[in-house]
């Protein structure tokens, strides 16, 4: 282990590295992964990949990262878009709540947790990568339907809290905890109405 993980070393095969690594994480996960498979995929060597990154879990959570980027882009457009609050914000619910719930997020928060404790500049990365950024598009969207008078809130940071909360609802501790990974769409959907329900009826003005 480096003696700090978040100090990468980046070079003209880092990113080559990093886009060979999402493809088998996505493909095989974080246990099933090898730096064989790894450096396969990216075509380098495996001299190469540990020059980058001597530790395969700082080498997740930099896809890790890139991915709730590329999650978070796809929420702040649904946020976007024009139409009532219960509309958009039924699409921003549906991509958080599949993406907490898919094996890919599952495994990058249990990494996350795990080696925050011991580096918490990993999980600060991860949580401004994706995280806070979703959340932001989310509170600048509601200070939108505020001032439009469809929603009446005066706390808005606690409420977009509240309903990134609500999108975990029911599945997403089964899901982190392992007592069940496998949702059905009609349970997923279930959590999505609920939420929105539930903020509208609070907030909805």
């Amino acid at each position: 282990m480096a003696a700090c993980i978040g100090a990468i070393k980046r070079g003209r095969k880092f990113d080559q590295v990093v886009e060979g690594a999402r493809q088998v994480f996505l493909t095989d996960g974080f246990e099933g992964a090898s730096v064989d498979d790894i450096a396969r995929a990216a075509r380098v060597s495996k001299a190469t990949l540990y020059s980058y990154f001597p530790d395969k879990r700082r080498l997740f959570m930099e896809v890790a990262q890139r991915e709730c980027r590329r999650q978070a882009d796809a929420a702040i457009a649904r946020t976007r878009m024009a139409g009532p609050a219960s509309e958009v914000l039924c699409d921003a619910a549906t991509a958080m709540t599949r993406f907490f719930l898919s094996d890919f997020g599952r495994q990058t928060y249990r990494i996350a947790v795990a080696e925050s404790e011991r580096f918490p500049e990993v999980g600060r990365e991860f949580y401004e990568s994706g995280p806070t950024l979703a959340r932001n598009a989310l509170t600048d969207y509601i200070r939108e339907r505020i001032a439009a008078g469809e929603l009446k809130i005066d706390d808005v940071d606690l409420a977009a809290d509240q309903f990134i909360e609500l999108c975990k609802a029911s599945l997403h501790t089964k899901s982190i905890l392992g007592i069940r990974t496998d949702f059905s769409d009609a349970e997923i959907e279930r959590v999505i109405r609920g939420a929105v329900a539930t903020f509208m009826a609070r907030y909805g003005a």
